[in-house]
């Protein structure tokens, strides 16, 4: 009984030094500036409010073309679900004909893709950039689109992959044999076994997507395609005069609201689909 209550008395103690953070960007995001200059700025909020956080989402930005957080919001979004998807579908073929429809240099074939998930971010930036402007989408968002799927391809076919290897290979012989095709194995077959390891890519590419910085400000050369990360670093370092620290965690909450939200909902999913194509059989 001792040893249990000890254990839980660890863990709360870690949970509560995790969340510290967190709580206290929360709890500044909700005071007023004149309470940050003349209180703690880890005290709980004498009077609750929210100016900061709609200075953040509609007034953190001056000029013309920079309404706040929210047009950034919404280029995040357009970019990473396109992104999401097209990588989850391409990575799911790949990991399918690399497993069931084997062929010679399959292998080989793997270890190319696979390495592309070691190349550094930074390697690519130039001959990226430059095959953005051959294809005359740089600076725009399927431009982003197109850097984030083949950036995120290699991880993509990588789960899908060892997931797959887990699938009886019989399935695919008996409905070869039934007179299916590739594609009807994929979509019929496949694609209703894979939920688990879908929910991982789709957590794990968003994931990488919406938190991405250097892609962003590299290849987003106009503000009209920039992501949210890249007005926030653009508002939190452009600050002139007294410095808000209200709007700045304000803004920092909304950037990573929906990564915290889709992890809160979908996070146990995302623990079954790791451990699901971990033992074959």
């Amino acid at each position: 009984m001792f040893g249990r209550i000890f254990i839980y008395a660890i863990l709360i103690l870690f949970v509560g030094y995790y969340l510290l953070p967190m709580i206290v960007m929360i709890s500044t995001s909700l005071k007023s500036a004149a309470e940050i200059r003349t209180g703690s700025l880890i005290s709980l909020p004498r009077e609750i409010t929210f100016d900061a956080w709609g200075e953040a989402w509609g007034k953190a930005c001056t000029g013309a073309a920079c309404n706040g957080l929210a047009p950034f919001f919404w280029n995040s979004i357009v970019m990473a679900v396109p992104a999401v998807m097209i990588s989850t579908i391409l990575g799911a073929l790949n990991g399918y004909a690399l497993t069931k429809w084997r062929f010679r240099g399959a292998n080989l074939l793997f270890g190319l893709i696979l390495f592309g998930s070691f190349i550094p971010f930074q390697l690519i930036l130039l001959p990226m950039s430059q095959t953005l402007g051959w294809l005359g989408i740089a600076g725009s968002t399927p431009g982003l689109i197109l850097v984030h799927v083949v950036y995120g391809l290699s991880f993509t076919t990588l789960f899908f992959r060892n997931y797959y290897i887990t699938i009886p290979d019989d399935l695919v012989k008996a409905a070869t044999i039934d007179g299916a095709g590739f594609f009807q194995i994929f979509f019929k077959i496949m694609l209703p076994l894979s939920t688990p390891i879908v929910m991982v890519t789709v957590i794990w590419q968003f994931t990488q997507i919406w938190n991405d910085f250097l892609f962003g400000v590299s290849f987003a050369t106009s503000t009209a395609s920039a992501p949210v990360t890249v007005a926030l670093n653009n508002l939190v370092n452009t600050t002139t005069g007294v410095k808000r620290y209200n709007v700045d965690m304000a803004a920092a909450m909304i950037a990573a609201l929906p990564t915290l939200v889709i992890y809160i909902l979908a996070g146990k999913y995302f623990v079954r689909g790791l451990t699901a194509g971990s033992v074959k059989g």
